[in-house]
């Protein structure tokens, strides 16, 4: 049915979202559109998206009724659509709705559906991608792959994040939880126990910037944690992410009510170009303004 693919409510399970949910989706589909639209011509064996919580497939936002297609069926309906498909999500209902709606287009049969935490579903997917091409001469044209990394919580841990980045190219499009940070830092800094923070960083790097950049508010600097995970990315083969000062490449969603911080977006490729496409994506928001820090 045609309601399956349109941002309209369609009877199925959908995730409850803020109103902020418009920026991040309008920031990750023209980021599809680009990439997709310069790519597809090109002598790639595969062209591959990988969707880490996948959710049911649509979000809602309770405030307003609005409807919109979550990242999977953003990724299916798109102008050139990928040669294949990895959705995961921890809830079987999300993954048996996602699957009901991917009945409807053209290229269900490229989807493939874990059930499952993804930190443990992640090399099995990476595996399917490199056994195939191991198959082929390696060179640069074996397969192109898009993660997008949008966990509710802390639950993306940095292991997962350096498998995805065995493949040859693999784009990595990543939440990274500035509100939940902010809740649970001072907690886990003082933990004997490794902790959801200290395994999104991969490591404890993280509590000495953290406690030497706190202010009297108790705040810390923000951009010193994301350039310590871009320091790790780039022990990865990920070029280093532009930034200017006036526009920024990671843009912030916040609460739409009290304009508290909630999440960036982060980006990293193994090819400058890569990066420059993520750039003329985020340097406008979501109504065509040029973005504002």
């Amino acid at each position: 049915m045609e309601a399956y693919l349109l941002p309209h409510d369609d009877g199925l399970p959908m995730r409850e979202s803020g109103e902020w949910v418009a920026e991040k989706l309008d920031y990750l589909q023209r980021y599809i559109e680009i990439f997709e639209t310069s790519m597809h011509q090109k002598p790639w064996r595969a062209r591959h998206y990988i969707d880490l919580f996948s959710g049911p497939g649509k979000c809602v936002v309770p405030e307003t009724g609005s409807v919109y297609l979550g990242s999977p069926l953003l990724s299916l309906t798109t102008s050139y659509p990928f040669t294949g498909y990895f959705f995961v999500d921890m809830d079987p209902n999300n993954v048996a709705a996602l699957q009901q709606r991917c009945r409807n287009v053209p290229n269900r049969d490229q989807v493939q559906y874990f059930v499952g935490d993804c930190n443990a579903k992640v090399q099995e997917i990476v595996d399917r991608i490199q056994a195939t091409d191991r198959q082929h001469l390696p060179n640069k044209w074996s397969s192109l792959n898009l993660a997008f990394l949008d966990p509710a919580g802390l639950d993306l841990r940095w292991d997962t994040v350096a498998t995805l980045a065995q493949p040859y190219t693999m784009d990595l499009i990543i939440h990274y939880p500035q509100g939940g940070l902010n809740r649970y830092m001072g907690k886990a800094c003082e933990s004997e126990e490794l902790t959801k923070v200290d395994h999104f960083f991969g490591g404890l790097e993280w509590r000495m910037i953290y406690k030497g950049c706190l202010d009297k508010q108790g705040s810390c600097d923000h951009r010193l944690l994301m350039d310590l995970y871009k320091d790790k990315l780039q022990r990865l083969n990920y070029k280093e992410v532009f930034r200017d000062d006036e526009v920024g490449d990671e843009p912030l969603m916040r609460n739409a009510k009290r304009k508290a911080p909630l999440y960036r977006l982060m980006f990293a490729s193994k090819n400058p170009l890569g990066n420059k496409f993520w750039h003329d994506v985020t340097r406008r928001d979501v109504h065509g303004k040029t973005r504002l820090l």
